[in-house]
């Protein structure tokens, strides 16, 4: 447990520090606790994942769906919803039976210029993730306090203060705070989702899976984006890492895994309710009103109010889309920090991983809002979330490979039955990558 320990140049105790890179299993279940002590005890890891699945880019993934689409893509939302279940239990799995997370791994698997190339591609996906939090969160700031989209942006470089503030607070108390921004983001859109009044035969139409949806126009390009919002890259190396804050004997090694299972399904399907809403809010409130080209969370926020008759429908969406902003701000420092760290070996204070991605994130925002303009929020968080599935079977690979090695996992390796659905969804994942490349550069060289 050398690795958390110095974070904030603290010494371990039972409160860990805000970044887990050395709080390994500083919160323990108490001696002779029953059943729901202990699963309160593994709770909290799985919700720091989920919010991963409702920033500020799955928002703009989920609107444009539903605008142009309607309910056809709410299929995507369960598939993929389902498909970052099971990689994220592959991550747990591996961080709670070997002690390491998915970056150390990697660097004890590959060597060179294969554990560079994987730890550059893990930071491109952090850093694509936090310019959709920077867009997302200027956008709020431009709809709760009248702020130009630029200066949001750089608004947002103030939330190091939050950073700075959650020093050696402890990690359970960063849980509190996260399930507090994750209950805002939920009560929001069941409030929304009341005013809204969604049409139950078109939400049994949108669950049934149907590839024939993917033809149309645009259709393949969102769901691709949905896919890359939903099972993204560094939340399997931040899970791996995190689930180990919990004190593990080797002979409960079994009990956690299952513990932390269902902390991952709870908190996941949760995310995928959160995202199912989003989607269907915007198929009801526009597509179905004939508003199909809604690709802009500006735009979506203007014509909720006439539309739903309710000048409130406006503000939670404004707050929700702050909160999904801030909470996905906490998850990625963390993952920058294991990612950084298990890579490299290279330690550096949580605040400064703070500054270096914020600053890598925030000028690429504020000049894609300068050069495209304000309406222009959109397309971005798209294309972020694109960038996001590109990268999936970077880390996709090792995660399954590392989980299915009987010699590194012992009796936890990955059973046959998940092994081969793995392998077939990282097959398809990757097929869509090349597919995607292909279609965006055919349109380049055309």
């Amino acid at each position: 447990m050398s690795r958390i320990n110095d974070l904030f140049r603290l010494p371990t105790t039972a409160t860990a520090p805000f970044c887990p890179s050395e709080v390994r299993g500083v919160i323990a279940t108490p001696e002779g606790a029953n059943l729901w002590k202990r699963i309160a005890t593994f709770a909290g890891p799985g919700l720091l994942v989920a919010v991963g699945y409702m920033d500020p880019g799955n928002w703009a993934t989920d609107i444009e769906a539903g605008s142009r689409l309607g309910t056809d893509l709410l299929f995507i939302i369960g598939l993929s919803s389902l498909g970052a279940i099971l990689f994220q239990c592959l991550a747990l799995r591996l961080g709670l039976v070997t002690g390491r997370d998915l970056a150390q791994a990697c660097a004890d698997r590959y060597a060179g210029a294969t554990r560079i190339f994987l730890w550059v591609l893990a930071e491109i996906a952090i850093i694509a993730t936090d310019v959709a939090e920077v867009l997302g969160a200027a956008l709020a700031f431009k709809l709760l306090l009248g702020l130009p989209l630029w200066g949001g942006v750089l608004l947002t470089a103030l939330d190091l203060l939050f950073v700075l503030g959650l020093q050696g607070v402890g990690f359970r108390k960063v849980e509190a705070i996260i399930l507090a921004l994750v209950a805002t983001i939920g009560g929001c859109f069941l409030l929304e989702l009341i005013l809204a009044r969604p049409d139950a035969a078109a939400v049994a139409h949108g669950m049934i899976p149907d590839l024939r949806r993917l033809e149309q126009p645009h259709a393949l390009y969102l769901a691709i984006g949905i896919v890359g919002a939903t099972i993204m890259p560094h939340n399997l190396y931040l899970h791996s890492s995190i689930v180990q804050t919990r004190r593990v004997g080797a002979e409960q090694t079994g009990q956690a895994v299952r513990l932390a299972t269902a902390d991952t399904v709870v908190s996941l399907l949760l995310a995928m309710l959160v995202n199912g809403s989003i989607l269907l809010l915007a198929a009801t409130a526009f597509h179905a009103n004939g508003h199909t080209e809604i690709a802009d969370i500006e735009d979506a926020h203007r014509l909720l109010e006439p539309i739903t008759g309710a000048a409130l429908a406006g503000v939670a969406f404004a707050l929700a889309l702050l909160a999904s902003g801030q909470s996905s701000t906490f998850t990625g420092t963390i993952a920058g920090q294991v990612v950084l760290e298990g890579f490299l070996n290279l330690k550096i204070p949580c605040w400064q991983r703070r500054v270096i991605t914020r600053v890598l994130a925030v000028v690429p925002a504020l000049a894609g809002v300068l050069i495209l303009g304000e309406g222009s929020v959109g397309r971005l968080l798209v294309f972020t979330q694109v960038i996001l599935a590109a990268q999936l079977p970077f880390a996709l690979y090792p995660l399954v490979r590392l989980t299915s090695d009987k010699q590194l996992m012992g009796r936890f390796v990955t059973p046959a039955a998940f092994r081969l659905l793995a392998w077939g969804l990282f097959s398809l994942l990757t097929a869509a990558d090349i597919w995607l490349v292909a279609k965006i550069g055919g349109g380049l060289l055309a």
